[in-house]
């Protein structure tokens, strides 16, 4: 059954559209200053939903006559021509010029195919209309829900990492921020409610298949967490993620040697950044997709014990002269 695309304001469609409380655009302003410089020109992406459509009033208030806004359109479900319509109706009153990308999904894994597609057709609009930064919606029910989750999963750090406030679009150099890393998910819908505005209304947000829907009803009746202290937590390891990774950076470059079937490795860190040299090693042989953390963490630990090991199409051996990784020999017929 096909729903409703909801109407823009309660009221006339025509009507003009308040701005956000004058408080909570400063406030914005001074998020979004931190991250992209105030003359340079932002591009939006505004699905509909309550979240994006807070951005897209609090940026056009911020930054009037510098902001441009953007619907991908997945075609999953029958709804979303008339959603990405309606986002354009409401840029055009209140003077944000708006582009419909639609995209065309492959076949495999749905999330991740729409994730790509969505942040590519975003990227070549970005550069065709000259727009020097992506802002998304992300805020910190976000962060703290992906966190939990995560923990749930028994993830490592890098899986525990909270999104950075800026950072690139994905596949690209351009950059990506996202100002409402500090803001919650109830008072970007209010600033949506108060501008008589209503949202589109994603059916898949209250589905109990989902993970992140059982934890987001579990988190609104768990009043005694505090959902800004697990954001900040997210960030925090975020900041230990990338010291991770430059660290790892630096024992490629001091342990790894090329070897005549392929490459050795003599461990000097611990094991959280031998791990990551170790991924990128396996990577660089057997890619182009990166192991499984678990996968890595079990051959460390048989090397560590001197024991051979195997992992895709690799066999690694622990020596004197350190951890070699190369092919497998292939069999005979």
């Amino acid at each position: 059954m096909t729903r409703p695309v909801p109407r823009l304001s309660a009221a006339d469609e025509g009507a003009t559209v308040p701005s956000p409380a004058a408080e909570l655009t400063a406030r914005f302003s001074a998020d979004l200053d931190r991250l992209v410089p105030g003359g340079d020109r932002l591009a939006l992406a505004v699905s509909g939903g309550p979240d994006s459509l807070a951005l897209l009033l609090l940026a056009a208030a911020a930054r009037p006559g510098l902001v441009e806004a953007a619907t991908v359109d997945h075609g999953l479900r029958p709804e979303s021509a008339g959603e990405a319509a309606m986002v354009a109706d409401l840029c055009g009153r209140i003077g944000v010029p708006h582009a419909i990308l639609p995209v065309t999904l492959a076949e495999g894994n749905l999330q991740a195919e729409a994730r790509g597609a969505r942040y590519a057709a975003l990227a070549g609009w970005m550069e065709q209309r000259g727009l020097a930064a992506l802002a998304t919606a992300h805020h910190a029910d976000d962060q703290a829900e992906t966190l939990l989750m995560r923990l749930n999963r028994a993830s490592g750090v890098a899986g525990l990492a909270g999104v950075r406030a800026r950072g690139p679009v994905p596949g690209t150099r351009l950059p990506l921020v996202r100002p409402l890393l500090e803001w919650r998910r109830a008072e970007l819908a209010r600033t949506v409610a108060e501008a008589g505005l209503s949202a589109v209304d994603d059916p898949s947000n209250a589905a109990d298949r989902f993970d992140r829907v059982r934890l987001r009803k579990a988190l609104a009746t768990a009043d005694w967490i505090d959902v800004p202290a697990l954001a900040r937590s997210a960030a925090h390891i975020g900041d230990a993620d990338l010291a991770i990774e430059w660290a790892a950076r630096r024992e490629w470059q001091e342990a790894v040697t090329r070897a005549p079937m392929g490459l050795t490795y003599r461990p000097q860190a611990p094991r959280a950044i031998a791990l990551r040299v170790m991924t990128r090693i396996i990577t660089e042989l057997d890619g182009p997709e990166p192991p499984r953390g678990s996968a890595v963490g079990r051959v460390f630990d048989a090397l560590v014990a001197g024991q051979a090991a195997s992992i895709g199409n690799l066999v690694v051996r622990a020596g004197r002269d350190g951890w070699t990784f190369m092919k497998a020999p292939k069999r005979r017929a």
